[in-house]
């Protein structure tokens, strides 16, 4: 009717009914996510708006790529066949969006210019938008060019206001990203997945993990060291938040939707998690932040598993581009393991690839080895990973391979290659590798033995909230089981070189929100069984981490003399951090330093002084792979989802 003589559509061959719902059709087969709306006030009956939100709604059920609907309202300008029309009055346009609203699915948005309604944006929402459209802060709005963009704040305010947070999204709506090899041409990918964060919505600001000089940068509601008192001071209360935080500080467990929910949180509701995390850190631990003094030794970067995160590892013995494959001498890891002993260290952490020609025996010469050299250093050793495939080449069970370990002077594991226990993940970063369950068996033999170990999460590749929800659930049901977990410490993906990020299939690592919370949420979901939560100056650069100290963290991890991991992913930290600078950056956070063991205990006060004012570190000697005399294997062990 509309494109009869005499109608607004009349001459506009393109505004035909059947021509329109024919192309958003082939859009849908071709799955492309698509807009679409309707502009009230040109003449059109309700029934006639109804009727195109139905066709509309039938395509979506078909497709199910409608992102979202448009409810415009008419405004006429100078210079048209329509100058003289009058614009819809306001209850036209609200009971369209309203009408909108209950016929469409929850999935797809409903949007109405913003602009076009500057006084009424209160209505706007109580009618049933979610959605502000494109505001741009650079370019006008060409069609309505009379009409400027009102301001974030402006648009912020109304929102909140409205119980609502304001938050920016990608052109293409979180759950076409989630499911991008369908909806996203594979050119675009790397590009889309560069601005996104966990929940699929706009990276806040530039910061990532393991480079310098980015915490300056981030928004005014993120707590940086100068922010974090006026976050503290002006956090307003959730009722329903508040729920959740008072569950979460009595120890009460909390769902899986409730800790994503956590890990969810923006604005007002970011700082009431923060706080929280920091209020119950100060009552668990004080104002202590400690740390341990270790030297990190990685015996070799050959590994023949293929983890697409990974920048560590060679899969092959000839050199390739970057670091040359080593395979350190047993004489090598012992040199480094004294020189770390002189200098302060109560702690060696050891952990490699999977090289193809490393036994179960491999492992127990390493331990008799650091022995050898410090008998007094405390071993904290051997993912679950290796300690599987140890295991699986000597053919013993878990637990009396551990035996074996630790009779050899094992005293602790590191709880790395846990990455994301999901394996709905795991398939994606590390289909090969051992699964959540073998991972979780591997700890639990490991505690059941009398070796304590810690717990990580590797975090914010291709992950998000609900997976980080699940990881937690089960660390805390473990640590229920085991009470053999000493500290958590979230890692964040450091994407710079990885192969993942490199091929389009991973996000730049967590936002700097998403890192804090990984360091809050934990403080509260995993009380009270695990009281530290450790943050990695490592990954998180030492801004970062004196952030996380107001976040929930209480300790800094270790010195570490040596790490390679981090940096060949393409960190700019991670050599060493000495005593005398994690003093200063804990007193700078207004917090007490304290050197501890492995487990917690304040270090022997010769080893303090010990390791302060430390010698320079001896060149290391990267054992080429030909010099490095190891254990013949037998068979190649592998794992994959049939496992």
């Amino acid at each position: 009717r509309l494109t009869e003589r005499g109608g607004p559509h009349h001459g506009c061959p393109d505004k035909t009914p059947s021509l329109r719902l024919a192309s958003i059709e082939r859009a849908g087969k071709a799955a492309i996510p698509f807009t679409s709306g309707i502009l009230v006030g040109i003449g059109e009956t309700e029934a006639e708006r109804i009727d195109s939100f139905l066709a509309l709604r039938a395509l979506h059920s078909r497709h199910h790529h409608l992102q979202e609907i448009i409810v415009q309202n008419f405004q006429p300008k100078v210079g048209t066949a329509m100058a003289r029309a009058k614009a819809p009055p306001l209850d036209d346009h609200l009971r369209s969006i309203a009408i909108a609203r209950l016929l469409f699915p929850p999935e797809v948005s409903i949007q109405a210019p913003p602009n076009l309604s500057p006084t009424v944006l209160d209505q706007l929402l109580a009618a049933g938008i979610n959605d502000w459209g494109g505001v741009s802060p650079v370019t006008p709005d060409h069609v309505n060019p009379e009409r400027p963009w009102p301001q974030f704040d402006t648009l912020r305010r109304a929102s909140e206001n409205a119980g609502k947070e304001l938050v920016a999204r990608l052109p293409i709506y979180p759950r076409y990203l989630a499911n991008a090899d369908r909806w996203l041409d594979p050119t675009m990918q790397l590009a889309v997945r560069a601005h996104a964060d966990g929940s699929g919505y706009v990276r806040e600001n530039s910061w990532t993990a393991g480079e310098h000089g980015k915490v300056d940068s981030i928004t005014a509601h993120i707590p940086s060291e100068d922010q974090t008192q006026t976050c503290h001071t002006h956090a307003k209360s959730n009722a329903a938040l508040t729920n959740l935080l008072d569950r979460a500080q009595a120890g009460i467990p909390l769902t899986e939707d409730e800790i994503a929910r956590l890990f969810s949180v923006r604005g007002r509701e970011f700082d009431q998690v923060i706080n929280a995390a920091d209020h119950l850190r100060q009552l668990t631990s004080g104002d202590v932040v400690r740390y341990v003094v270790n030297r990190n030794i990685n015996y070799t970067n050959i590994c023949y598993f293929s983890c697409r995160f990974c920048a560590f590892s060679k899969r092959t013995r000839a050199p390739v581009t970057g670091d040359k494959p080593y395979d350190l001498a047993l004489e090598e890891i012992g040199r480094r393991t004294k020189e770390a002993w002189q200098r302060g260290a109560t702690e060696v952490c050891l952990q490699g690839g999977i090289h193809p020609d490393y036994t179960g025996e491999t492992y127990i010469a390493i331990c008799r080895a650091v022995k050898e050299a410090a008998s007094d250093m405390h071993i904290h050793a051997f993912s679950p990973l290796e300690v599987w495939q140890g295991a699986a080449t000597l053919k013993l069970p878990l637990d009396q391979f551990l035996n074996e370990l630790r009779q050899a002077g094992l005293g602790s594991l590191p709880g790395t290659a846990a990455e994301i226990l999901d394996d709905e993940i795991r398939q994606i970063i590390c289909p090969d590798k051992i699964n959540t369950e073998q991972w979780l068996d591997v700890m639990r033999s490991a505690h059941s033995v009398g070796l304590r170990s810690t717990a990580t999460i590797m975090f914010g590749h291709v992950d998000g909230p609900v997976h980080w929800a699940r990881h937690l659930n089960r660390i805390r049901t473990l640590q229920n089981q085991t009470g053999g977990f000493t500290e958590f410490v979230p890692l964040p993906f450091v994407h710079m070189e990885s192969p993942l990020y490199r091929k389009g299939w991973a996000r730049p690592g967590p936002t700097y929100r998403e890192a804090l919370l990984m360091h809050a949420v934990p403080r509260l979901v995993l009380n009270p069984g695990i009281t530290n939560i450790q943050t990695s100056w490592v990954k998180m650069g030492p801004d970062g981490a004196k952030a996380c100290l107001t976040a929930g963290a209480n300790d800094l991890g270790g010195t570490l003399m040596n790490e390679s991991i981090t940096r060949a992913a393409g960190a700019d930290f991670g050599q060493e951090l000495p005593p005398e600078a994690m003093n200063k950056l804990i007193l700078a956070s207004q917090r007490i330093p304290e050197q501890r063991t492995t487990f917690y205990a304040e270090a022997p006060t010769e080893r303090t002084q010990q390791s302060f004012g430390a010698d320079a570190l001896e060149a290391n000697i990267n054992t080429t792979p030909s010099a490095r005399k190891s254990h013949s294997r037998s068979e190649i062990v592998r794992f994959g989802p049939s496992q």
